[in-house]
């Protein structure tokens, strides 16, 4: 289909690219609301894969079908996704459990890990005191032990295990769904939770 316009005046193979996928839009939006059954989530998706597709289109074979290759590509980025979503929910669930959750990983290399974390994650350590997300960066992602730490810092160890324990915490409260936040605040103060 894209390999018919090389000889048209006036259309290069990359304008025409980028119509042909634009045309597919909706075939894709049904495709990705299938897959999330979310109006928002399925138009982020779509945005994304046409994004994805327009950057790698020099992987695009002319010729082949170009709707399937978009597709697969938002098949692909709602996997991955989903992947990410599952691993933030079950270090949110470890970080809950047990603050120090970060540092008990011998399977996985926690660099990778906070590579792969969504902009919430990231959003949330942001929110941290510049104290609290120093330790945080150097103890859990730099893995450096607390000595390391406070040698870097020039505070005692104490310091740095202290605000690292109050960092995990505000991670973990600032990662927590609000449902599970309500009810934490309600176990906390017996007080009823305000009206959203």
């Amino acid at each position: 289909m894209l390999d018919t316009f090389h000889s048209r005046p006036g259309v290069s193979l990359r304008d025409h690219f980028a119509r042909e996928l634009v045309a597919l839009r909706p075939e894709l939006r049904a495709r990705a609301l299938r897959l999330t059954r979310n109006e928002a989530l399925a138009e982020d998706l779509v945005q994304d894969a046409i994004e994805r597709a327009l950057k790698f289109r020099d992987q695009y074979t002319p010729g082949t079908n170009l709707k399937s290759w978009a597709q697969t590509i938002v098949f692909s980025l709602f996997v991955t996704g989903w992947r990410r979503r599952r691993r933030e929910r079950e270090a949110v669930k470890a970080l809950a459990i047990d603050p120090c959750a970060w540092t008990s990983h011998d399977d996985v290399s926690l660099g990778a890990e906070m590579r792969d974390l969504s902009p919430k994650v990231r959003r949330a350590l942001d929110e941290l005191p510049r104290a609290f997300r120093e330790v945080v960066l150097m103890v859990d992602v730099g893995d450096r032990s607390y000595r390391d730490a406070a040698v870097a810092l020039g505070v005692p160890i104490g310091t740095v295990m202290s605000r690292l324990h109050r960092a995990r915490r505000q991670l973990a409260a600032s990662l927590a769904e609000p449902a599970e936040r309500a009810a934490t605040r309600e176990a906390r103060d017996d007080s009823p939770p305000l009206a959203a």
